[in-house]
């Protein structure tokens, strides 16, 4: 499926299991993303989000948002968008 890069991973909370992203291109709820690193392959669909623990629908390029994810991901990992 067609994937386009729409951020790095910059944390990772393991309670609750949330990953810190920080965007290079816009994200909403109901996408669906791919955590891709050396030992990370992880797929996810944005249920919720937030930016500065306030839930918000959708996100652009600069903004770090947290989303709850379903395992560990690493610092730098790449975040991409599946478009398909």
């Amino acid at each position: 499926m067609p994937e386009i890069e729409v951020g790095k991973v910059s944390t990772f909370f393991a309670r609750p299991v949330v990953a810190g992203i920080d965007l290079t291109a816009p994200v909403k709820i109901g996408d669906k993303l791919h955590i891709k690193g050396h030992t990370t392959d992880v797929e996810v669909t944005v249920e919720s989000m937030q930016i500065h623990n306030v839930n918000v629908q959708e996100a652009k390029a600069g903004d770090s948002i947290g989303i709850k994810v379903p395992d560990r991901v690493r610092p730098g990992d790449h975040v991409y968008k599946i478009t398909a």
